[in-house]
């Protein structure tokens, strides 16, 4: 795990901490009362991890590769493919509908999907961002606002 805002490499996340606001002030969000603390957990240890094209490793990551390893660590499926695969295998879901764990498509180039991220609640969703790395954005920010091209939900 990497080290994220003083806590070591060798500590574990426990769901106590969740309530003591610990991922609140990491995330920058509340977290919802109901959400999987495993996902977190997850999520924690790509935190900072910096884009790399067709990436699948700590030393870096692409969007669908994070979305890949996310999904089969915390929910033990098995999602294939770039964005637009992972867009075109998953059941849409209108944005009011969105769930923790849902799959959020935007445009980015010409009329293609060309990225995707996990939602996870408060309009918040994790990303491999091309300048950035893995972050948490909010889907009302412009940028997005402007690329949305809808959700998704994978199912086995």
């Amino acid at each position: 795990m990497a080290s994220h805002q003083g806590v070591s490499q060798d500590e574990t996340i426990h769901a106590d901490e969740y309530q003591s606001g610990f991922f609140t002030q990491v995330f920058h969000f509340p977290l919802p009362d109901v959400f999987n603390p495993r996902l977190y957990d997850v999520i924690y240890e790509w935190l900072g991890t910096p884009y790399r094209y067709a990436g699948k490793s700590i030393s870096g990551i692409d969007c669908s590769g994070l979305v890949q390893k996310i999904y089969e660590k915390v929910y033990g499926l098995m999602a294939h493919g770039n964005s637009r695969i992972l867009y075109n295998d998953s059941k849409r879901v209108a944005k009011k509908e969105l769930a923790e764990g849902d799959l959020v498509f935007f445009r980015t180039r010409r009329n293609n999907i060309s990225h995707v991220g996990i939602y996870l609640g408060e309009n918040k969703f994790v990303h491999s961002s091309r300048t950035n790395g893995v972050i948490i954005s909010d889907l009302t920010q412009p940028y997005y606002k402007k690329y949305f091209a809808g959700a998704g939900r994978l199912t086995k």
